[in-house]
């Protein structure tokens, strides 16, 4: 049940925050666990709105709540595309099998739905989707009196609507609120342009983000003639939205009501995964905002805003694509002391590192730690039986997928995360 934010301090109450997760597949979902995630969502084959993600099959659901249940965690389930009579006709199946796999809430946003979950499925929580559009406490009281455990603010709401809410709706109803991630321009994501221009809803899943593409104006008696909305003659991206970042507001979301912070990206790695939960993980625990607030530009995004908690958010029409600072390096799968105090990592490659060369080390509740990979050795399969080959020192660990041993002066654990610096 969620406490009156009046009762306590934005500190106080921050650390409070459920930290919500995504995990597109169980590489995410192991990832999020372990770097402090208190909660993760995820999807099966159907009725989500990240259709390209790894997702979950049934049986692969039940593995996954009861990996989270023995850690503490909880798992919620999205059923939140847009649903037709034969996603109705299928739901029920859905819905029992997610029951039987003790998956603790179901995000919807149709109201049928709604009613199908609480017919075939009546011990799991429901949470309504921001597909719903909540942004107001009438809305939420309604949910609330048909059986909502919590709703999901619709983005488009700002901190004081949020309050608002929260004053006036019931007290036993949870709050949840975007806090990182990618934005989108059509109100609470639901968008039309990419099914009419490629035939792919987003509305179903299979969102692809014509949003993001440059755009530029054609008169039409002259069809082969551009103008660019604004000054770059390659055009605009005069629907590309800022990526979110509240790591320095958790006090004043705290403050406003919000009972569940969600960090969004189920079509993301794992490596990215880690990085977003371990910089929320740290300041949920007590970190300076601002010394752990550069951890979100090693990874791949967009320039960063507040959405709307501040008032209208802001595009980014000069943009292309993504900017990081960092490369996934090599995920860790072992690590052995090697007696004379130093130690022998083994750890698989994702992107090329060279021995000498500075590495920082990602591991969970840890500050970040700089190492110089030494003695840098390919670890070799046999391809017919898999066997391990006689390690092959190298000059630079450039095989991806393939497993390399390296020795390190600091100790390292199975699932942690090695980067490199890209060059300015």
């Amino acid at each position: 049940m969620p406490t009156s934010p009046v009762a306590l301090s934005g500190r106080s109450r921050c650390r409070q925050l459920e930290l919500l997760a995504p995990a597109g597949g169980m590489a995410q979902l192991k990832t999020a666990l372990r770097f402090g995630a208190d909660a993760v969502y995820l999807a099966c084959d159907r009725f989500g709105m990240r259709q390209r993600a790894d997702n979950f099959t049934l049986p692969q659901v039940k593995e996954a709540v009861e990996l989270a249940h023995s850690q503490g965690a909880k798992v919620f389930v999205t059923l939140n595309t847009l649903m037709d009579d034969d996603d109705v006709e299928a739901l029920p199946e859905y819905l029992e099998a997610l029951a039987d796999a003790r998956a603790d809430a179901f995000i919807v946003s149709d109201l049928g739905a709604f009613s199908l979950a609480q017919r075939y499925a009546p011990t799991v929580d429901l949470h309504v989707s921001t597909q719903a559009s909540v942004a107001n406490a009438e809305a939420a009281r309604r949910w609330h009196d048909m059986g909502a455990v919590r709703v999901v603010c619709a983005r488009e709401m700002s901190l004081d609507a949020i309050a608002t809410l929260r004053a006036k709706a019931p007290a036993t109803l949870e709050i949840e609120a975007f806090v990182h991630g990618a934005m989108c321009m059509a109100v609470s994501g639901r968008c039309l342009i990419s099914a009419a221009m490629t035939g792919r809803s987003g509305n179903k899943g299979h969102c692809t983000q014509p949003c993001r593409w440059s755009y530029a104006l054609v008169e039409e008696t002259r069809p082969n003639v551009f103008y660019p909305i604004e000054e770059d003659v390659r055009g605009t991206y005069v629907m590309n939205a800022q990526d979110l970042n509240m790591l320095e507001h958790l006090d004043e979301l705290a403050r406003a009501g919000v009972d569940s912070i969600k960090i969004e990206g189920r079509n993301k790695r794992s490596f990215y995964v880690a990085t977003v939960v371990h910089a929320y993980r740290q300041v949920l625990d007590g970190a300076d905002p601002a010394q752990v607030a550069p951890e979100l530009y090693t990874i791949s995004h967009r320039p960063y805003g507040t959405g709307f908690y501040f008032g209208r958010p802001d595009q980014s029409p000069e943009r292309d694509g993504y900017v990081k600072e960092c490369l996934h390096a090599a995920t860790v799968t072992d690590c052995r002391a090697n007696g004379d105090g130093f130690f022998r990592i083994e750890a698989v490659c994702h992107n090329r590192f060279f021995p000498g060369a500075e590495l920082e080390l990602l591991s969970p509740r840890q500050p970040v730690e700089a190492l110089r990979p030494q003695d840098v050795c390919w670890l070799p399969r046999d391809p017919e039986t898999g066997a391990t080959l006689p390690p092959v020192p190298v000059e630079v660990a450039n095989r991806a997928a393939e497993r390399y041993a390296f020795t390190s002066p600091i100790p390292a654990e199975a699932g942690d995360f090695l980067r490199s610096r890209i060059d300015p």
